[in-house]
């Protein structure tokens, strides 16, 4: 039995653009994209067209991409700039951050938690009346995520970006699990910092991207060489980069509109997986509408019986989802996202779909949940 995968939001495959690159890498001379050598050229020439490929697909100036190994190292250098430049000054980072946010900013500085609703959304009058407070201390950074990676609330970014634009302070988007989902252009929005993920829209692990805005003095996480205009030490990650170029070039073409169309294929499949979980008795939605979420993704609360055994049970039956509690990853803390806004980690599903996800995917998910939801609860009994 073929298995279903519904954990794009955790990783999507590789793309077919993003396996050929490897291909076309592979014929590519042995050179060091640093050095003017010919194959040094040659190989600069190629990962250039990738930066291009990516400042295009998020609308920005090649020149603002800063290529990294990842999401994780795109955040950590976030975090490490902007505090570099105002040691001791505090953060301001929601409870609903990613991980990668989080923990790098409690290393780096002390944070200051800004508040969130039952939706999982920014408290944006809390945070304008922090900035507005003479009494504190001028934060180095605030953190605002683009969309929410558990449950895909939309954040209110354009918003936070203009009061840290008007009060002068430094402002990092994660966009890493938004970008490649939803039209993006960061251009307009303007934010100081934003960071990107391949692997989470299709293109292969060990790439990802920070993105500076023009003028923006940067300090590198990363030194020992001059790579990247001299904002991030070390060879490139060559291959994967050149596979997330491949992957934007895909999703820009004819104007951007493979973004615009997997967006509604995507609502459309996350509409059937929803009917289908709330045909189920005790089953609810946990984070904003439809309308004020990431297309791809949605989490369910499962009244009556804890996540872990529905997801082990989906698991057995050939479909795999994410699971908000404790077991279900390396870490020994349930979610504190769906904590920070009031939800059950415990008792919280995530589906999530992507460009290999197709009908008959979502079908057996409903299948599959409504008959393992049944007997585990019929167990209680």
């Amino acid at each position: 039995m073929a298995r279903v995968y519904l954990d794009h939001a955790s990783t999507s495959p590789p793309r077919p653009e993003a396996i050929e690159a490897l291909r076309r890498w592979d014929a590519l001379p042995p050179g060091d994209p640093s050095r003017l050598h010919e194959e040094g050229r040659t190989v600069r020439d190629a990962l250039e067209t990738a930066r291009g490929q990516v400042a295009e697909l998020v609308a920005v100036a090649p020149r603002q991409v800063v290529f990294t190994s990842g999401g994780t190292e795109a955040i950590n250098a976030a975090v490490w700039g902007a505090v570099h430049a105002q040691p001791g000054a505090p953060i301001l980072c929601a409870g609903v951050e990613h991980s990668a946010v989080r923990d790098s900013s409690v290393r780096a500085a002390p944070v200051e938690n800004l508040g969130v609703d039952r939706r999982g959304r920014i408290d944006v009058e809390a945070l304008r009346a922090r900035l507005d407070d003479g009494k504190e201390a001028r934060p180095a950074l605030v953190h605002c995520q683009w969309g929410n990676h558990e449950v895909g609330t939309l954040q209110p970014v354009g918003e936070v970006v203009a009061l840290c634009r008007e009060a002068g302070v430094t402002v990092h988007v994660d966009a890493a699990a938004a970008c490649g989902h939803v039209p993006m252009d960061l251009g307009e929005l303007d934010a100081d910092l934003v960071s990107l993920s391949a692997h989470k829209l299709g293109g292969t692990p060990g790439a990802g991207a920070l993105l500076v805005r023009r003028g923006s003095r940067f300090d590198p996480l990363l030194v020992g060489g001059d790579q990247e205009r001299g904002r991030r030490a070390g060879l490139e990650p060559i291959p994967a980069l050149l596979a997330f170029g491949a992957v934007a070039g895909a999703l820009t073409a004819y104007g951007g509109r493979a973004v615009r169309e997997e967006a509604d294929v995507a609502r459309r499949q996350i509409a059937v997986v929803v009917e289908a979980a709330l045909g189920v008795d005790g089953v609810e939605v946990v984070g904003a509408d439809p309308d004020a979420r990431l297309p791809h993704l949605v989490c369910f609360g499962v009244h009556g019986v804890e996540a872990e055994p529905v997801l082990i049970g989906l698991d057995r039956a050939g479909v795999a989802v994410h699971s908000g509690s404790a077991c279900s990853s390396e870490s020994i803390e349930p979610s504190p996202v769906l904590e920070a806004m009031g939800a059950d980690p415990s008792h919280s599903l995530r589906v999530s779909v992507g460009w290999t996800t197709n009908d008959a995917d979502c079908a057996a998910f409903g299948d599959a949940f409504a008959r393992v939801v049944a007997e585990l609860r019929a167990l209680r009994r």
